[in-house]
């Protein structure tokens, strides 16, 4: 940890928010409101079947939204001032409408699905331009360190909440409070803990790259996103990378996605489910802050290689998946290497791309990221359909992760 030490103001700043909103990940998107807004649903009258289909149109057009605005965005946000504007309003929007989900009254599944859509664009929104920061807040030497130690304080802060809400539910709030009321605190509680751990960000990171301002940065903004889509040519290493990180971190997102639906294919208790997310988030902590020291040692590259390894060896580990033993194992491998691989293709992205230019090109990283959440669930659902075995179907994502290797080691490693 002494190299954690050297973090500076900026840096540490820069870090804790990723400990801010990951609660809203951990807590609001993935174990909490998936299931209140079928309760919602079902308490409005609609079916537990339709309901599900409607949480997942509703995850899909965020999803879509935020992918169409994201190069848009992260142009806008090059702007000398507009980055840490921008960032301001679609934080704040996500915290003001993540603490607004409480409002919703229990039977209202359209208000409900509504402002969870605006939240999780906000939220995502907020990320362009916290991934575009990394440039401000460090250098090149600790870009790496620092944007491993931020999804590593991601999941170790969010498992703090987790542990307290959790709490709650389980002792209806110690004899206090309806299920209802819990589940409502634990939005106003996410809020607040959002907001109160991006305050080091609000006060002590700025904009140090930019380009200067133009008359209308809106239009100037389309056109060079749109100049950037035709020239890409230019940035070979770049497209490579993002080509690459498409077909890989489709794997990492739809293991980690699927890995509880298979949980419950063989029969492993729902609370169980929850004690292994838990148990992925607090090993990815350490693990993840140790890719980062690696990266320092041998190199970003090399150690990206090795988390690709990794994710190929648990895919193919899926299909001898037999007993809840085994189904842990698989969970805390995903664990050592989920965290690692992510922070490492952030800071590596940082690190080939113009700094003047970092948001427009995190633009279209956060693209790759989003669009690529549609294949690797196609993959498993399609071959788990045709083997009767969903375990099948997580390990015919080896494909994506021998693909990404493959062109991840075809780009030439060029820093700008």
């Amino acid at each position: 940890m002494k190299l954690i030490r050297r973090f500076n103001k900026e840096e540490w700043s820069w870090i804790f928010y990723d400990w801010a909103n990951s609660a809203y990940s951990l807590v609001v998107v993935t174990a909490i409101l998936p299931l209140y807004f079928k309760y919602v649903a079902e308490n409005g009258g609609v079916k537990d079947a339709t309901a599900t289909a409607y949480w997942g149109y509703a995850s899909a057009m965020a999803s879509l939204v935020i992918s169409i605005l994201a190069p848009i965005l992260g142009t806008l946000g090059d702007y000398k001032g507009y980055k840490k504007r921008l960032f301001s309003f679609f934080a704040l929007s996500g915290m003001i409408l993540t603490a607004t989900l409480s409002l919703v009254p229990t039977h209202s599944w359209i208000a409900l699905l509504v402002i969870f859509v605006l939240s999780y664009i906000a939220f995502q929104g907020a990320n362009v331009f916290y991934d575009g920061f990394l440039v401000d807040v460090t250098t090149d030497e600790k870009m790496d360190r620092v944007s491993a130690s931020g999804y590593g304080f991601g999941y170790f802060g969010s498992s703090f909440l987790f542990i307290l809400v959790m709490i709650l539910q389980i002792t209806s709030g110690f004899g206090q409070l309806t299920g209802d009321v819990v589940i409502k605190l634990s939005f106003i509680l996410t809020a607040i803990w959002w907001f109160v751990f991006t305050l080091p960000f609000f006060k002590n990171n700025h904009q140090k790259y930019s380009v200067e301002k133009v008359k209308s940065p809106v239009k100037e903004s389309i056109r060079r996103m749109m100049s950037t889509i035709r020239e890409i040519s230019k940035y070979k290493h770049i497209a490579y990378f993002l080509i690459a990180y498409f077909f890989y971190i489709d794997g990492v997102d739809t293991i980690f996605t699927m890995a509880t639906a298979i949980g419950v294919d063989f029969g492993i208790d729902t609370n169980k489910l929850i004690v292994m997310l838990l148990a992925i988030n607090l090993i990815a902590f350490p693990f993840t802050i140790l890719y980062g020291i690696c990266a320092n040692k041998f190199g970003t590259k090399p150690m990206i290689l090795v988390a690709i390894a990794v994710y190929t060896f648990i895919s193919l580990f899926a299909i001898f998946i037999h007993t809840e033993l085994e189904f842990w194992i698989l969970a805390i491998l995903v664990g050592t290497s989920q965290g690692g691989i992510q922070a490492l293709s952030r800071s590596y992205f940082a690190s080939i791309v113009p700094k003047e230019n970092a948001n427009e090109f995190f633009g279209f990283y956060n693209i790759f990221g989003k669009f690529s959440a549609i294949l690797g669930p196609l993959i498993v659902g399609f071959v788990g359909q045709l083997t009767g075995k969903s375990q099948y179907g997580v390990s015919a994502l080896v494909i994506l992760f021998i693909l990404g290797g493959i062109l991840f080691l075809r780009g030439k490693e060029k820093k700008v």
